[in-house]
């Protein structure tokens, strides 16, 4: 039986969890990695608002949390979104500790290839949406904490493509890449500040999610996997629950010593 089962009986009951008492926003929550963090959040004792381009689906999702999740429609491209989510977050659970901005789209081409409004589109939700929510989130997470250590943690998804850069992926090495120094820029920042926040980036590979399908483009599935894995040393495609493993740890106390950092789960691609 799933915890999504169990919480559908009225049974969810969380475990005596890593984030027990704290609450979290996760963006891109729908599928994928964000659905695999979100739930394993809740697992570990957090109350998570998941939000999405894709609203339908996190409200129906958060519903079978019960009064522990809330889920919202969520542009993470528009500041007046996060503004009104982060205002429903502190309105539901009373406050923010936990940020993942994990939303993202892949759009493959070189340098010569990639339109201007592809290039701005990709920066958008790749990396306006991390800077803004940083920005919005920043103030309610630090009246959260306290200004105590550890109280606060934004974890950023950027990518193996923000360390390793591909000839055919321009506009997202950009964004990933910028992700990487902002995410170091924002744990300087809070740190100077005395907000008790940290900031840390994860660095996916190839991950099971809809955003291989954005890879593949008009190509058999089968085949784009296959040509993934003969670049991954471990010989495998990476799960969405292993690397929302890493995400929850970094918005753990289990991670209290590490800001600025960046947590790389590619499978061994960087080694090379």
């Amino acid at each position: 039986m799933t915890s999504g089962d169990k919480a559908q009986q009225g049974g969810f009951q969380p475990s005596v969890g890593r984030v027990a008492g704290k609450v979290a926003l996760v963006t891109g929550a729908a599928s994928g990695i964000g659905r695999a963090t979100a739930e394993l959040l809740l697992r570990e004792g957090a109350r998570v608002v998941l939000s999405d381009i894709e609203g339908a689906a996190v409200t129906a999702l958060a519903a079978t949390y019960g009064d522990r999740a809330l889920g919202v429609g969520h542009d993470v491209t528009r500041a007046e979104d996060w503004q009104l989510v982060l205002a429903a977050t502190e309105d539901r659970f009373g406050g923010l500790h936990i940020l993942v901005n994990n939303a993202g789209i892949v759009i493959t081409g070189t340098v010569e290839e990639t339109s201007l409004e592809d290039w701005h589109k990709l920066h958008a939700v790749d990396l306006d949406s991390v800077f803004l929510g940083c920005k919005y989130a920043i103030p309610l997470m630090a009246a959260s904490s306290g200004g105590e250590a550890g109280g606060g943690s934004i974890v950023n998804i950027s990518s193996v493509s923000g360390i390793v850069a591909g000839h055919n992926l321009a506009a997202y090495n950009s964004a990933k890449a910028a992700v990487r120094h902002l995410s170091k820029s924002v744990a300087l920042h809070c740190a100077r500040a005395g907000y008790g926040i940290r900031s840390n980036s994860v660095h996916p590979s190839f991950v099971m999610t809809a955003i291989l399908d954005d890879l593949a483009r008009d190509k058999p599935q089968a085949e784009v996997h296959a040509r993934l894995v003969r670049q991954i040393p471990l010989g495998r495609l990476g799960r969405p629950e292993e690397i929302a493993a890493a995400i929850v740890f970094l918005a753990s106390e289990e991670s209290s010593f590490m800001t600025g950092a960046e947590l790389v789960i590619d499978g061994g691609i960087s080694a090379m």
